[in-house]
Protein backbone atom coordinates (compact mmCIF):
# COMPACT_ATOMS: atom_id res chain seq x y z
CA UNK A 1 0.00 0.00 0.00
CA UNK A 2 2.46 2.79 1.36
CA UNK A 3 4.51 3.11 -1.88
CA UNK A 4 5.54 6.95 -1.16
CA UNK A 5 9.07 7.12 -0.96
CA UNK A 6 9.92 7.28 2.70
CA UNK A 7 13.55 8.65 2.15
CA UNK A 8 12.36 11.79 0.09
CA UNK A 9 10.65 12.97 3.40
CA UNK A 10 12.20 15.44 5.40
CA UNK A 11 13.31 14.41 8.91
CA UNK A 12 11.04 16.18 11.25
CA UNK A 13 12.54 18.90 12.72
CA UNK A 14 13.60 17.43 16.60
CA UNK A 15 12.86 13.88 15.76
CA UNK A 16 16.08 12.44 16.11
CA UNK A 17 17.03 13.71 19.25
CA UNK A 18 17.43 12.24 22.63
CA UNK A 19 15.23 13.72 24.55
CA UNK A 20 14.98 13.87 28.46
CA UNK A 21 13.22 10.49 29.75
CA UNK A 22 12.63 8.03 32.21
CA UNK A 23 13.41 5.39 29.57
CA UNK A 24 17.60 4.01 29.42
CA UNK A 25 19.32 3.57 25.74
CA UNK A 26 21.81 1.00 25.98
CA UNK A 27 24.65 2.38 24.17
CA UNK A 28 25.88 -0.21 21.98
CA UNK A 29 22.20 0.75 20.66
CA UNK A 30 23.05 3.92 20.45
CA UNK A 31 26.54 3.84 19.21
CA UNK A 32 26.16 0.55 16.98
CA UNK A 33 29.74 -0.20 14.87
CA UNK A 34 30.47 -0.48 11.04
CA UNK A 35 32.00 -3.55 10.01
CA UNK A 36 32.90 -5.95 6.53
CA UNK A 37 31.77 -4.12 3.42
CA UNK A 38 30.36 -1.07 5.57
CA UNK A 39 27.68 -3.00 7.00
CA UNK A 40 25.76 -2.14 10.28
CA UNK A 41 26.85 -4.82 12.82
CA UNK A 42 25.77 -3.12 16.17
CA UNK A 43 23.79 -6.33 16.82
CA UNK A 44 22.67 -9.83 15.63
CA UNK A 45 19.57 -8.82 13.99
CA UNK A 46 20.99 -7.71 10.50
CA UNK A 47 23.43 -10.54 10.86
CA UNK A 48 20.58 -13.51 11.83
CA UNK A 49 17.70 -12.40 8.84
CA UNK A 50 20.34 -11.13 6.44
CA UNK A 51 21.84 -14.87 6.47
CA UNK A 52 18.48 -16.32 6.83
CA UNK A 53 16.97 -14.65 3.99
CA UNK A 54 19.92 -15.63 1.58
CA UNK A 55 19.35 -19.34 3.33
CA UNK A 56 15.98 -19.13 2.42
CA UNK A 57 16.80 -17.99 -1.52
CA UNK A 58 18.80 -20.25 -2.28
CA UNK A 59 16.86 -23.17 -1.01
CA UNK A 60 14.13 -22.20 -2.76
CA UNK A 61 15.96 -22.00 -5.97
CA UNK A 62 17.50 -25.20 -5.12
CA UNK A 63 13.95 -27.10 -4.62
CA UNK A 64 11.71 -25.57 -6.45
CA UNK A 65 8.97 -28.11 -6.13
CA UNK A 66 9.28 -29.29 -2.54
CA UNK A 67 9.40 -25.54 -1.54
CA UNK A 68 6.50 -24.65 -3.75
CA UNK A 69 4.87 -27.58 -1.61
CA UNK A 70 5.65 -26.59 1.51
CA UNK A 71 4.60 -23.04 0.77
CA UNK A 72 0.97 -24.83 -0.05
CA UNK A 73 0.85 -26.55 2.91
CA UNK A 74 2.05 -23.58 5.47
CA UNK A 75 -0.67 -21.24 3.17
CA UNK A 76 -3.75 -23.89 4.13
CA UNK A 77 -2.15 -24.90 7.44
CA UNK A 78 -2.03 -20.93 8.84
CA UNK A 79 -5.68 -19.78 7.32
CA UNK A 80 -7.47 -23.00 8.34
CA UNK A 81 -5.72 -22.91 11.92
CA UNK A 82 -5.74 -19.42 13.00
CA UNK A 83 -8.53 -17.93 10.26
CA UNK A 84 -10.11 -16.40 13.43
CA UNK A 85 -6.39 -15.30 15.27
CA UNK A 86 -6.34 -12.73 12.75
CA UNK A 87 -9.95 -11.83 12.44
CA UNK A 88 -9.74 -11.35 16.53
CA UNK A 89 -6.90 -9.56 16.61
CA UNK A 90 -7.82 -6.86 13.40
CA UNK A 91 -10.70 -6.26 15.71
CA UNK A 92 -9.07 -5.46 18.55
CA UNK A 93 -7.22 -2.98 16.77
CA UNK A 94 -9.91 -1.15 15.60
CA UNK A 95 -11.60 -1.12 19.15
CA UNK A 96 -8.10 0.16 20.62
CA UNK A 97 -8.09 2.85 18.38
CA UNK A 98 -11.36 3.62 19.03
CA UNK A 99 -11.18 3.98 22.92
CA UNK A 100 -7.54 6.02 22.36
CA UNK A 101 -10.02 8.53 20.28
CA UNK A 102 -12.57 8.67 22.96
CA UNK A 103 -10.24 8.48 26.03
CA UNK A 104 -7.80 10.78 28.06
CA UNK A 105 -4.67 9.40 26.36
CA UNK A 106 -5.78 10.83 23.03
CA UNK A 107 -5.60 14.22 24.47
CA UNK A 108 -1.00 13.18 24.79
CA UNK A 109 1.05 15.24 22.01
CA UNK A 110 3.27 13.37 19.76
CA UNK A 111 6.80 15.22 20.66
CA UNK A 112 5.66 16.68 24.07
CA UNK A 113 3.33 19.03 25.16
CA UNK A 114 5.19 21.91 23.42
CA UNK A 115 5.71 20.29 19.80
CA UNK A 116 4.04 21.94 16.92
CA UNK A 117 3.18 20.10 13.73
CA UNK A 118 5.95 19.87 11.07
CA UNK A 119 3.63 20.31 8.49
CA UNK A 120 0.25 21.85 7.73
CA UNK A 121 -3.06 19.92 7.81
CA UNK A 122 -3.16 19.75 3.69
CA UNK A 123 0.03 18.49 3.74
CA UNK A 124 0.21 15.86 6.24
CA UNK A 125 -3.28 14.67 4.80
CA UNK A 126 -1.67 14.97 1.09
CA UNK A 127 0.76 12.39 2.98
CA UNK A 128 -1.95 10.13 4.41
CA UNK A 129 -3.19 9.92 0.73
CA UNK A 130 -0.06 9.09 -0.84
CA UNK A 131 0.10 6.21 1.88
CA UNK A 132 -3.45 5.04 0.63
CA UNK A 133 -2.05 4.45 -2.44
CA UNK A 134 -0.36 1.93 -4.22
CA UNK A 135 0.53 -1.57 -6.05
CA UNK A 136 -2.89 -3.56 -4.10
CA UNK A 137 -5.42 -0.80 -5.43
CA UNK A 138 -3.95 -1.32 -8.99
CA UNK A 139 -3.96 -5.00 -8.73
CA UNK A 140 -7.19 -5.33 -6.76
CA UNK A 141 -9.12 -2.16 -7.52
CA UNK A 142 -11.08 -3.68 -10.27
CA UNK A 143 -10.50 -7.66 -9.76
CA UNK A 144 -11.65 -7.70 -5.74
CA UNK A 145 -14.94 -5.59 -6.50
CA UNK A 146 -15.54 -7.63 -9.34
CA UNK A 147 -15.32 -10.92 -7.84
CA UNK A 148 -17.02 -10.14 -5.03
CA UNK A 149 -20.07 -9.01 -6.84
CA UNK A 150 -19.85 -12.23 -9.19
CA UNK A 151 -19.67 -14.53 -6.24
CA UNK A 152 -23.14 -12.71 -4.46
CA UNK A 153 -25.20 -12.53 -7.78
CA UNK A 154 -25.58 -16.34 -7.58
CA UNK A 155 -26.08 -16.35 -3.58
CA UNK A 156 -28.93 -17.88 -2.13
CA UNK A 157 -28.96 -16.17 1.36
CA UNK A 158 -30.25 -13.13 2.51
CA UNK A 159 -28.57 -9.75 2.67
CA UNK A 160 -28.42 -10.22 6.32
CA UNK A 161 -27.11 -13.84 6.48
CA UNK A 162 -23.91 -15.88 5.65
CA UNK A 163 -23.07 -17.73 2.87
CA UNK A 164 -22.17 -21.47 2.77
CA UNK A 165 -19.54 -20.85 0.28
CA UNK A 166 -17.08 -17.93 -1.49
CA UNK A 167 -18.64 -15.18 -0.59
CA UNK A 168 -19.15 -13.36 2.66
CA UNK A 169 -22.95 -12.61 2.21
CA UNK A 170 -25.69 -13.74 -0.25
CA UNK A 171 -28.51 -12.45 -2.28
CA UNK A 172 -31.61 -13.83 -4.15
CA UNK A 173 -29.78 -15.47 -7.29
CA UNK A 174 -29.54 -12.65 -10.24
CA UNK A 175 -30.40 -10.06 -7.68
CA UNK A 176 -27.87 -6.99 -9.53
CA UNK A 177 -28.34 -4.34 -7.07
CA UNK A 178 -28.18 -6.36 -3.91
CA UNK A 179 -24.84 -7.89 -5.12
CA UNK A 180 -23.51 -5.44 -6.09
CA UNK A 181 -23.86 -3.60 -3.05
CA UNK A 182 -22.45 -6.58 -1.15
CA UNK A 183 -19.39 -7.17 -3.27
CA UNK A 184 -18.14 -3.12 -2.60
CA UNK A 185 -18.84 -3.63 1.20
CA UNK A 186 -16.98 -6.75 1.32
CA UNK A 187 -14.08 -4.99 -0.34
CA UNK A 188 -14.16 -1.64 1.46
CA UNK A 189 -13.97 -4.38 4.57
CA UNK A 190 -10.59 -5.16 3.33
CA UNK A 191 -9.33 -1.55 2.92
CA UNK A 192 -11.30 0.06 5.69
CA UNK A 193 -10.95 0.45 8.72
CA UNK A 194 -9.25 -2.59 9.71
CA UNK A 195 -5.98 -2.22 8.17
CA UNK A 196 -5.43 1.59 8.65
CA UNK A 197 -6.01 0.75 12.46
CA UNK A 198 -3.18 -1.89 11.96
CA UNK A 199 -1.24 0.70 10.41
CA UNK A 200 -2.17 3.44 13.16
CA UNK A 201 -0.70 1.17 15.75
CA UNK A 202 2.64 0.42 14.44
CA UNK A 203 2.51 4.50 13.84
CA UNK A 204 1.88 5.51 17.21
CA UNK A 205 4.09 3.14 18.53
CA UNK A 206 6.86 4.74 16.63
CA UNK A 207 6.44 7.75 17.07
CA UNK A 208 5.23 7.95 20.57
CA UNK A 209 8.49 6.21 21.60
CA UNK A 210 10.75 8.15 19.38
CA UNK A 211 9.30 11.47 19.74
CA UNK A 212 8.41 11.34 23.33
CA UNK A 213 10.44 9.00 24.73
CA UNK A 214 13.81 9.83 22.80
CA UNK A 215 14.37 5.86 22.35
CA UNK A 216 15.40 4.83 18.42
CA UNK A 217 12.98 4.49 15.52
CA UNK A 218 12.25 0.56 15.43
CA UNK A 219 10.05 -1.67 16.45
CA UNK A 220 11.70 -2.58 19.83
CA UNK A 221 11.74 0.42 20.96
CA UNK A 222 7.48 0.22 21.85
CA UNK A 223 8.41 -2.50 24.32
CA UNK A 224 10.47 -0.80 26.83
CA UNK A 225 7.48 -0.60 29.37
CA UNK A 226 7.28 -3.73 29.18
CA UNK A 227 10.45 -5.48 28.69
CA UNK A 228 12.83 -2.46 30.30
CA UNK A 229 16.15 -2.84 29.69
CA UNK A 230 15.24 -6.47 28.22
CA UNK A 231 14.71 -4.62 24.94
CA UNK A 232 18.18 -4.15 24.14
CA UNK A 233 19.01 -7.81 24.30
CA UNK A 234 17.61 -11.09 22.87
CA UNK A 235 13.88 -9.75 23.40
CA UNK A 236 14.29 -6.82 21.49
CA UNK A 237 16.62 -8.61 18.94
CA UNK A 238 13.89 -11.43 18.16
CA UNK A 239 10.98 -8.41 18.05
CA UNK A 240 13.31 -6.64 15.39
CA UNK A 241 13.92 -9.54 13.22
CA UNK A 242 10.37 -10.70 13.22
CA UNK A 243 9.34 -7.25 12.22
CA UNK A 244 12.51 -7.59 8.94
CA UNK A 245 10.65 -11.10 7.89
CA UNK A 246 7.08 -9.91 7.83
CA UNK A 247 8.33 -6.49 5.81
CA UNK A 248 10.31 -8.40 3.16
CA UNK A 249 7.89 -10.81 2.68
CA UNK A 250 5.33 -8.37 2.79
CA UNK A 251 7.24 -6.32 -0.11
CA UNK A 252 8.08 -9.17 -2.02
CA UNK A 253 3.96 -9.86 -1.95
CA UNK A 254 3.62 -6.50 -3.47
CA UNK A 255 6.64 -6.89 -5.75
CA UNK A 256 5.46 -10.21 -7.34
CA UNK A 257 1.69 -8.70 -7.59
CA UNK A 258 2.73 -6.10 -9.78
CA UNK A 259 4.92 -7.84 -11.70
CA UNK A 260 2.25 -10.25 -12.34
CA UNK A 261 -0.11 -6.74 -13.38
CA UNK A 262 2.71 -5.33 -15.62
CA UNK A 263 3.32 -8.28 -17.72
CA UNK A 264 -0.42 -8.50 -18.06
CA UNK A 265 -0.56 -5.01 -19.05
CA UNK A 266 2.39 -5.52 -21.66
CA UNK A 267 1.17 -8.27 -23.10
CA UNK A 268 -2.37 -6.18 -24.00
CA UNK A 269 -1.23 -3.44 -25.41
CA UNK A 270 2.09 -4.78 -26.88
CA UNK A 271 1.42 -8.11 -27.04
CA UNK A 272 4.29 -9.45 -25.24
CA UNK A 273 3.69 -12.96 -23.66
CA UNK A 274 3.01 -13.59 -20.40
CA UNK A 275 4.96 -16.11 -18.39
CA UNK A 276 7.42 -16.29 -15.91
CA UNK A 277 10.66 -15.30 -17.74
CA UNK A 278 9.11 -11.68 -18.40
CA UNK A 279 8.37 -11.56 -14.68
CA UNK A 280 11.63 -11.90 -13.73
CA UNK A 281 13.04 -9.72 -16.08
CA UNK A 282 10.62 -7.08 -15.34
CA UNK A 283 11.08 -7.59 -11.35
CA UNK A 284 14.74 -7.58 -12.03
CA UNK A 285 14.64 -4.05 -13.93
CA UNK A 286 13.08 -2.47 -11.63
CA UNK A 287 15.24 -3.55 -8.55
CA UNK A 288 17.73 -2.61 -10.45
CA UNK A 289 16.30 0.86 -11.11
CA UNK A 290 15.46 1.45 -7.65
CA UNK A 291 19.14 0.23 -6.79
CA UNK A 292 20.57 2.67 -9.10
CA UNK A 293 18.61 5.15 -6.83
CA UNK A 294 19.44 3.89 -3.92
CA UNK A 295 23.59 4.18 -4.96
CA UNK A 296 23.27 7.67 -5.84
CA UNK A 297 20.95 8.90 -2.77
CA UNK A 298 18.34 10.09 -5.29
CA UNK A 299 15.92 11.57 -2.61
CA UNK A 300 14.63 14.19 -4.20
CA UNK A 301 14.51 12.61 -7.80
CA UNK A 302 12.96 9.51 -6.36
CA UNK A 303 10.45 12.09 -4.37
CA UNK A 304 9.76 13.60 -7.51
CA UNK A 305 8.85 10.47 -9.03
CA UNK A 306 6.58 9.70 -6.26
CA UNK A 307 4.91 12.65 -6.67
CA UNK A 308 4.41 12.18 -10.70
CA UNK A 309 3.23 8.80 -9.75
CA UNK A 310 0.57 10.28 -7.31
CA UNK A 311 -0.61 12.63 -10.22
CA UNK A 312 -0.80 10.07 -12.74
CA UNK A 313 -3.18 8.10 -10.24
CA UNK A 314 -5.45 11.17 -9.62
CA UNK A 315 -5.52 11.77 -13.11
CA UNK A 316 -6.35 7.87 -13.89
CA UNK A 317 -8.69 7.96 -11.08
CA UNK A 318 -10.94 11.40 -12.42
CA UNK A 319 -10.55 9.87 -16.24
CA UNK A 320 -12.49 6.94 -15.27
CA UNK A 321 -15.08 8.81 -12.76
CA UNK A 322 -16.03 11.48 -15.54
CA UNK A 323 -15.40 8.42 -18.61
CA UNK A 324 -17.84 6.09 -16.59
CA UNK A 325 -21.61 6.56 -15.39
CA UNK A 326 -20.30 9.61 -12.92
CA UNK A 327 -23.48 9.65 -11.05
CA UNK A 328 -23.70 6.25 -10.65
CA UNK A 329 -20.46 5.97 -9.15
CA UNK A 330 -20.59 8.95 -7.13
CA UNK A 331 -24.17 7.77 -5.84
CA UNK A 332 -22.89 4.23 -5.37
CA UNK A 333 -20.03 6.14 -3.35
CA UNK A 334 -22.10 7.01 -0.41
CA UNK A 335 -24.18 3.97 -0.99
CA UNK A 336 -21.42 1.39 -0.36
CA UNK A 337 -20.16 3.01 2.61
CA UNK A 338 -23.76 2.07 3.99
CA UNK A 339 -23.81 -1.23 2.72
CA UNK A 340 -19.85 -1.85 4.57
CA UNK A 341 -21.50 -0.68 7.59
CA UNK A 342 -24.67 -2.40 8.00
CA UNK A 343 -22.51 -5.55 7.19
CA UNK A 344 -19.26 -5.05 9.54
CA UNK A 345 -20.53 -6.83 12.44
CA UNK A 346 -21.24 -9.74 10.15
CA UNK A 347 -18.19 -9.43 8.13
CA UNK A 348 -15.90 -9.17 11.08
CA UNK A 349 -17.14 -11.75 13.07
CA UNK A 350 -14.47 -13.93 13.73
CA UNK A 351 -16.45 -17.32 15.07
CA UNK A 352 -19.50 -19.87 13.51
CA UNK A 353 -18.64 -18.26 10.37
CA UNK A 354 -19.75 -21.01 7.26
CA UNK A 355 -17.80 -18.64 4.57
CA UNK A 356 -15.26 -20.44 5.11
CA UNK A 357 -13.16 -19.30 1.76
CA UNK A 358 -13.78 -15.91 1.81
CA UNK A 359 -12.62 -15.69 5.62
CA UNK A 360 -9.62 -17.92 5.02
CA UNK A 361 -8.85 -16.85 1.40
CA UNK A 362 -9.27 -12.85 1.09
CA UNK A 363 -9.88 -11.94 4.53
CA UNK A 364 -7.25 -13.98 6.83
CA UNK A 365 -4.71 -13.25 3.84
CA UNK A 366 -5.36 -9.23 4.10
CA UNK A 367 -4.58 -8.76 7.68
CA UNK A 368 -1.60 -10.50 7.26
CA UNK A 369 -0.31 -9.00 4.27
CA UNK A 370 -1.29 -5.67 6.31
CA UNK A 371 0.77 -6.67 9.53
CA UNK A 372 3.15 -7.60 7.62
CA UNK A 373 3.29 -4.36 6.18
CA UNK A 374 2.54 -2.51 8.92
CA UNK A 375 6.49 -1.47 9.97
CA UNK A 376 7.00 -0.40 6.81
CA UNK A 377 3.68 2.01 6.71
CA UNK A 378 3.50 2.71 10.12
CA UNK A 379 7.49 4.33 9.94
CA UNK A 380 6.27 6.49 7.05
CA UNK A 381 3.13 8.01 9.08
CA UNK A 382 4.99 8.44 12.28
CA UNK A 383 7.40 10.29 9.97
CA UNK A 384 5.04 12.93 9.57
CA UNK A 385 2.80 13.22 11.96
CA UNK A 386 5.10 14.91 14.89
CA UNK A 387 3.27 17.51 16.87
CA UNK A 388 -0.56 15.76 16.52
CA UNK A 389 -2.07 14.62 19.12
CA UNK A 390 -2.82 11.10 19.63
CA UNK A 391 -6.48 11.99 19.06
CA UNK A 392 -6.29 14.34 15.77
CA UNK A 393 -3.47 11.40 14.75
CA UNK A 394 -6.10 8.10 14.81
CA UNK A 395 -9.06 9.72 13.59
CA UNK A 396 -7.08 11.56 10.37
CA UNK A 397 -4.92 8.14 9.86
CA UNK A 398 -8.17 5.57 10.13
CA UNK A 399 -10.32 7.70 8.05
CA UNK A 400 -8.32 9.74 5.64
CA UNK A 401 -6.51 6.63 3.46
CA UNK A 402 -9.80 4.67 4.09
CA UNK A 403 -12.05 7.45 2.33
CA UNK A 404 -9.57 7.20 -0.57
CA UNK A 405 -9.08 3.64 -0.59
CA UNK A 406 -12.85 3.27 -0.76
CA UNK A 407 -13.34 5.85 -3.59
CA UNK A 408 -10.49 4.20 -5.59
CA UNK A 409 -12.62 1.19 -5.37
CA UNK A 410 -15.93 2.45 -6.11
CA UNK A 411 -14.83 4.36 -9.13
CA UNK A 412 -12.75 1.33 -10.77
CA UNK A 413 -14.80 -1.39 -9.45
CA UNK A 414 -17.77 0.59 -9.65
CA UNK A 415 -17.24 1.13 -13.51
CA UNK A 416 -16.58 -2.67 -14.34
CA UNK A 417 -19.53 -3.84 -12.56
CA UNK A 418 -21.56 -1.29 -14.23
CA UNK A 419 -20.15 -2.61 -17.34
CA UNK A 420 -21.49 -5.98 -16.74
CA UNK A 421 -24.78 -4.53 -15.29
CA UNK A 422 -25.31 -2.16 -18.35
CA UNK A 423 -23.44 -3.16 -21.16
CA UNK A 424 -23.60 -6.45 -21.07
CA UNK A 425 -19.76 -6.32 -21.24
CA UNK A 426 -18.00 -9.36 -19.58
CA UNK A 427 -14.40 -9.19 -20.60
CA UNK A 428 -13.17 -7.93 -17.49
CA UNK A 429 -15.53 -9.89 -15.03
CA UNK A 430 -14.07 -13.28 -17.42
CA UNK A 431 -10.35 -12.17 -17.66
CA UNK A 432 -7.28 -13.28 -14.77
CA UNK A 433 -7.02 -10.74 -12.11
CA UNK A 434 -4.18 -9.18 -13.13
CA UNK A 435 -5.54 -8.53 -16.75
CA UNK A 436 -8.90 -6.96 -14.89
CA UNK A 437 -7.94 -3.71 -14.94
CA UNK A 438 -6.90 -3.41 -18.10
CA UNK A 439 -9.93 -5.18 -19.79
CA UNK A 440 -12.21 -2.58 -17.99
CA UNK A 441 -9.82 0.78 -19.83
CA UNK A 442 -10.87 -1.26 -23.26
CA UNK A 443 -14.69 -0.11 -22.82
CA UNK A 444 -13.52 3.58 -22.30
CA UNK A 445 -12.39 6.03 -24.20
CA UNK A 446 -8.20 6.57 -24.90
CA UNK A 447 -7.51 2.82 -24.54
CA UNK A 448 -3.83 2.86 -25.40
CA UNK A 449 -2.60 5.96 -23.57
CA UNK A 450 -4.95 5.10 -19.84
CA UNK A 451 -3.31 1.63 -20.44
CA UNK A 452 0.26 2.69 -20.60
CA UNK A 453 -0.33 5.21 -17.75
CA UNK A 454 -1.73 2.10 -15.72
CA UNK A 455 0.98 0.08 -16.21
CA UNK A 456 3.44 3.31 -15.60
CA UNK A 457 2.27 3.09 -12.30
CA UNK A 458 2.18 0.09 -11.53
CA UNK A 459 6.12 0.08 -12.42
CA UNK A 460 6.67 3.28 -10.62
CA UNK A 461 5.07 1.66 -7.07
CA UNK A 462 7.16 -0.93 -7.31
CA UNK A 463 10.53 1.28 -7.79
CA UNK A 464 9.06 3.59 -5.17
CA UNK A 465 8.16 0.47 -2.71
CA UNK A 466 11.91 -1.32 -3.27
CA UNK A 467 13.56 1.85 -2.64
CA UNK A 468 11.27 2.84 0.40
CA UNK A 469 10.82 -0.60 1.93
CA UNK A 470 14.64 -1.07 1.68
CA UNK A 471 15.35 1.90 3.98
CA UNK A 472 12.61 0.49 6.36
CA UNK A 473 14.17 -2.89 6.50
CA UNK A 474 17.46 -1.29 7.04
CA UNK A 475 16.46 1.27 9.53
CA UNK A 476 15.09 -1.87 11.72
CA UNK A 477 18.14 -4.08 11.61
CA UNK A 478 20.32 -0.48 12.29
CA UNK A 479 18.76 -0.45 15.20
CA UNK A 480 16.78 2.59 14.77
CA UNK A 481 19.01 4.44 12.51
CA UNK A 482 17.95 6.71 9.64
CA UNK A 483 21.62 7.24 8.28
CA UNK A 484 22.31 3.42 7.91
CA UNK A 485 25.16 2.48 5.62
CA UNK A 486 24.15 2.45 2.04
CA UNK A 487 25.94 -1.21 1.46
CA UNK A 488 23.28 -2.51 4.10
CA UNK A 489 20.64 -0.87 1.98
CA UNK A 490 21.81 -2.51 -1.16
CA UNK A 491 22.03 -5.50 0.22
CA UNK A 492 18.11 -5.07 1.10
CA UNK A 493 17.58 -4.30 -2.25
CA UNK A 494 18.50 -6.96 -4.16
CA UNK A 495 17.00 -9.51 -1.64
CA UNK A 496 13.79 -8.01 -1.79
CA UNK A 497 13.85 -8.61 -5.65
CA UNK A 498 15.79 -12.28 -5.26
CA UNK A 499 13.18 -13.64 -2.30
CA UNK A 500 9.90 -12.22 -4.75
CA UNK A 501 11.68 -13.83 -7.96
CA UNK A 502 12.28 -17.18 -5.86
CA UNK A 503 9.00 -17.56 -4.88
CA UNK A 504 7.42 -16.88 -8.35
CA UNK A 505 9.39 -19.30 -9.89
CA UNK A 506 8.62 -21.56 -7.04
CA UNK A 507 5.56 -24.12 -7.75
CA UNK A 508 3.03 -22.45 -6.22
CA UNK A 509 3.94 -18.79 -7.63
CA UNK A 510 2.12 -16.16 -6.31
CA UNK A 511 0.39 -18.53 -3.82
CA UNK A 512 3.68 -19.02 -3.01
CA UNK A 513 4.22 -15.41 -1.62
CA UNK A 514 0.82 -15.22 -0.53
CA UNK A 515 2.02 -18.36 1.74
CA UNK A 516 4.96 -16.48 3.46
CA UNK A 517 3.55 -13.21 3.80
CA UNK A 518 0.89 -15.03 5.94
CA UNK A 519 3.13 -17.21 8.30
CA UNK A 520 5.13 -14.55 9.02
CA UNK A 521 2.09 -12.34 9.14
CA UNK A 522 1.20 -14.66 12.15
CA UNK A 523 4.25 -14.34 14.59
CA UNK A 524 3.87 -10.44 14.07
CA UNK A 525 0.21 -10.23 15.10
CA UNK A 526 1.25 -11.32 18.65
CA UNK A 527 3.69 -8.63 18.26
CA UNK A 528 1.36 -5.96 17.51
CA UNK A 529 -1.21 -7.30 19.94
CA UNK A 530 1.60 -7.20 22.82
CA UNK A 531 2.31 -3.06 21.43
CA UNK A 532 -0.80 -2.03 21.98
CA UNK A 533 -0.80 -2.41 25.92
CA UNK A 534 2.93 -1.13 25.45
CA UNK A 535 1.63 2.06 24.13
CA UNK A 536 -1.23 2.11 26.76
CA UNK A 537 1.45 2.13 29.45
CA UNK A 538 3.50 4.67 27.44
CA UNK A 539 0.82 7.27 27.24
CA UNK A 540 -0.33 6.88 30.73
CA UNK A 541 3.28 7.58 31.24
CA UNK A 542 3.15 10.61 29.39
CA UNK A 543 -0.09 11.57 30.96
CA UNK A 544 1.24 11.02 34.48
CA UNK A 545 4.60 13.28 33.35
CA UNK A 546 2.37 16.68 32.16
Amino acid sequence: MADEDIQGIPEPEGASDIIETDYEIGQDNVEGSVGPFGFDIHNPVFLISGLAIVAFVFYTLALPEQSGAAFSWLFSAVTTGFDWFFLGAANIFVIFCLLLIVTPAGSVRLGGTDATPDYTYLGWFAMLFAAGMGIGLMFYGVSEPMSHFSSALGGTATEDGMRTDWAPLGAAAGDEQAAIRLGMAATIFHWGLHPWAIYAVVALALALFSYNKGLPLTIRSAFYPILGDRVWGWWGHIIDTLAVFATLFGLATSLGFGATQANAGLNELFGIPINSTVEVLLISGITAVALVSVLRGLDGGVKVLSEINMGLALLLLLFVLFAGPTLAILTGFVDYLGAYLVNLPALSNPVGREDVNFMQGWTSFYWAWWISWSPFVGMFIARVSRGRTVREFVICVLLIPSMVCVLWMSVFGGVAIQQVVLDGYTAAQEADLPLQLFKMLDQLPLTQITSLIGIVLVIVFFVTSSDSGSLVIDTITAGGKVDAPVPQRVFWCVFEGAVAIVLLLSAGGLQSLQSMVISTGLPFTVVLLVMCWAIWRGLMSERSNT
